[in-house]
């Protein structure tokens, strides 16, 4: 990584609850998308309350650690925003791939003005019919209304502050609250260029759960997602 003071500074903010398994994937990533970057950069890891080795694989790959006893997604990413010292946020789940050309088009976004973005998502390896439909709509659907998936969140810390951040009032769909803010702020992206994230999120099991989920907001609204109950799909080890 470039540590020249005077270049521009990127921060990336990983979310983690026991991710030993994917964490280091995930920064070998990042360490291969910067190498060539004419930008200085830092990982910052969210270490939510795990009990695996995930600080210790952090660790061992020059991030930084922050210790944290949330289990909030929302929270923990505000923590790591907090500690962060860039003036572009990149926010990734611990099981996502960041490639080169994604990290170029969202600065380049950035650049042009934009006030953050998200990207498209893959999932890693194969997947389940229904899990291949549904990712089909919902990526037509998060280019109509500019939402981001929230494996891959890139923003100008100014934009993000001024929104305050993410909304901790939620458990789930924070991303999505986020994006909406964000609109607000100035010119949002959804990039052409993909994120590979792991393929445990189209499980037939997370189908369950999903659906579970969708019929409560349905008939319940969003204050189904303001409370961590019934949200195993994201709080639940899988």
């Amino acid at each position: 990584m470039n540590e020249r003071h005077d270049l521009p500074l990127i921060s990336f903010i990983i979310p983690a609850h026991n991710e030993e398994s994917f964490l280091g994937r995930t920064l070998e990533s990042i360490a291969a998308a910067v190498v060539n970057l004419d930008r200085r950069s830092e990982v910052i890891v969210v270490d939510d309350a795990s009990t695996d080795r995930t600080a210790e694989i952090a660790d061992s790959h020059g991030a930084t650690v922050v210790a944290v006893e949330l289990r909030q997604i929302a929270a923990a990413r505000n923590a790591g925003a907090k500690a962060a010292h860039g003036d572009v946020l990149v926010f990734l789940d611990a099981d996502t791939i960041l490639a080169a050309e994604t990290l170029l088009a969202a600065l380049a976004e950035l650049d042009s003005g934009a006030v953050g973005g998200g990207a498209t998502v893959v999932f890693d390896g194969p997947t389940a019919l229904w899990t291949r439909l549904g990712l089909t709509i919902f990526t037509a659907a998060a280019r109509l209304v500019r939402w981001t998936a929230g494996c891959f969140v890139f923003v100008r810390r100014d934009a993000f502050e001024a929104v305050g951040g993410f909304d901790e009032r939620y458990f789930a769909a924070e991303e999505l609250v986020l994006s909406r803010a964000l609109k607000r702020q100035g010119r949002f992206v959804i990039l052409r260029q993909s994120i590979i994230t792991s393929g445990r999120k189209g499980t037939s099991q997370e189908l369950r759960h999903f659906a579970g989920v969708l019929l409560r907001l349905m008939f319940c609204g969003d204050k189904v997602l303001q409370r961590r109950e019934g949200l195993g799909i994201w709080y639940e080890r899988r």
